[in-house]
């Protein structure tokens, strides 16, 4: 190696390496070489898809995924002793969403560089092709295919193939085996299976527009100053962003008041929801497990097939069985009706309590005829057809009855005096005022000037004139 070499290609990698940070270039320790990783820079709005009609069974073909970002080209390379005098870098290319025909275009590209700068050293216009002109170059636009390619087969089927077979080809077909000649073995395309290759894409997308973010600046619309991403977090659907101090302690006001299903985007009318994984990175562990409960609960709470064991020691879910009423706790085996919540009765219709009657009229006289059958169905044509007679004699006996004051039971007054007696306890008490009489002499009460019935006894309640009272308390009549 000549002096003059020798410091061109130590400047070269000093240069390369104050140009570009670690994770762009590294040099290589035991030889005069490195790696370089070139990130592209796409445009808005980049689609890239798997076509459904592919080879490999994939569970995405058919979708498109619009990205920011896609893992970088990896140049490896090598410096010879005499370059750049004579000899250009030996290199690899490398990259996981190019196939190896592309690759090799690029490859083939970076030696016809090398020719018009030969003597000269040619690795920052390699990089900065790669960088720059990659996309143009090989023409590639959104929405762009992404294609699995094997450097093996193509070998196989060249090696196989004479010269008999291609001097049949013609047209598209030949021109289709030129192009598979063609495929150079510098050019690596690094990756496993194209269902591996979408996720692995989506991933790094993921993971570098995080890193784009936590470098920003943003301004929290609660606190309204100014903090870096990292300090930072945003709800993915509309990308709204707040610090990390402020979203912590709305989200564990929330929570605390068992609002899980609220931890919403703060800005006014935002249906975005913050993730569960948000919500465990900023609350502590105690908390987080609370919503982690109160999250599941609700959501098995809108699920018509699931209900709770009814005993209080236990209130454990329960999947229902389509068209079966008798739910089986899986934890204390207690059989219960899904519709009463009681010990399973079989086809027995199920009780109603008393509190529950006045309910059960009401749903069944609003209810249309499928769901008044249900309701026979489920509590007994008798039971419900009672319940409708007992809340009509309660209407009945609230309109033309009133209850003894002593005992309560209802009295109806046909004729006769005030002076009533209660067939149930014996009491006498007045029907104008409802009040108990003396056993003694209940028509005092009649008689007594001091007494408000005074003269009474034999006036309906229709013939009763009530005194009118000034503000002051004095009786006008």
């Amino acid at each position: 190696m000549s002096s003059e070499d020798r410091e061109a290609q130590e400047d070269e990698l000093l240069a390369l390496a104050s140009i570009y940070d670690g994770d762009e270039f590294r040099k290589a320790e035991s030889v005069q070489g490195g790696e370089t990783r070139i990130y592209l820079d796409l445009p808005q709005n980049f689609k890239i898809f798997v076509s459904g009609n592919s080879n490999e069974c994939l569970q995405n073909s058919g979708f498109e995924y619009t990205i920011c970002f896609l893992p970088p080209l990896v140049l490896n390379f090598e410096l010879p002793p005499d370059y750049p005098s004579s000899s250009p870098p030996s290199f690899t290319l490398s990259g996981k969403w190019l196939s190896p025909t592309q690759l090799s275009a690029l490859c083939k590209h970076l030696d016809n560089l090398w020719e018009e700068h030969r003597g000269s050293v040619v690795l920052f216009a390699w990089m900065q092709f790669l960088k720059e002109e990659t996309l143009a170059y090989l023409n590639i636009v959104s929405p762009f295919e992404l294609k699995m390619g094997s450097q093996k087969k193509v070998q196989r089927r060249m090696a196989q193939a004479s010269p008999s077979t291609d001097l049949a080809f013609g047209g598209a077909a030949g021109s289709d085996v030129d192009q598979e000649e063609v495929v150079d073995e510098r050019a690596v395309q690094d990756v496993e299976s194209l269902s591996s290759l979408i996720q692995e894409i989506l991933d790094f997308d993921q993971a570098q527009q995080i890193k784009c973010f936590n470098s920003k600046l943003f301004l929290c619309n609660i606190c309204f100053c100014e903090k870096l991403g990292s300090e930072c977090m945003y709800f993915l659907e509309c990308r709204h962003v707040y610090c990390k101090a402020c979203l912590k302690d709305y989200f564990e006001i929330q929570i605390r008041d068992g609002q899980v299903q609220c931890l919403n985007c703060p800005e006014p009318k935002c249906p975005s929801v913050a993730t569960p994984g948000q919500v465990k990175e900023l609350v502590e562990t105690e908390l987080f497990a609370r919503y982690d409960r109160l999250l599941l609960q609700s959501t098995l709470d809108l699920m018509a097939d699931v209900v709770y064991c009814p005993r209080p020691c236990c209130q454990l879910p329960v999947m229902q069985e389509p068209g079966c009423t008798m739910g089986i706790c899986s934890s204390c085996n207690f059989a219960f009706c899904t519709l009463c919540r009681l010990t399973y009765h079989g086809v027995s219709p199920c009780k109603v309590t008393a509190e529950k009657l006045i309910d059960l009229r009401n749903e069944y006289l609003q209810a249309d005829e499928a769901n008044k059958r249900f309701l026979e169905q489920r509590y007994g044509k008798r039971v419900i057809q009672k319940a409708l007679e007992e809340m009509e004699s309660k209407e009945w006996l609230e309109k033309n009855s009133k209850s003894c004051p002593c005992c309560g039971t209802p009295i109806e007054k046909l004729d006769g005096c005030n002076k009533m007696t209660c067939t149930g306890c014996m009491q006498y008490f007045c029907w104008i005022c409802m009040g108990s009489l003396s056993r003694a002499n209940p028509y005092k009460h009649f008689t007594d000037p001091a007494s408000p019935c005074f003269n009474r006894c034999f006036m309906s309640m229709n013939d009763f004139i009530f005194p009118l009272v000034t503000e002051e308390g004095e009786q006008l009549l």
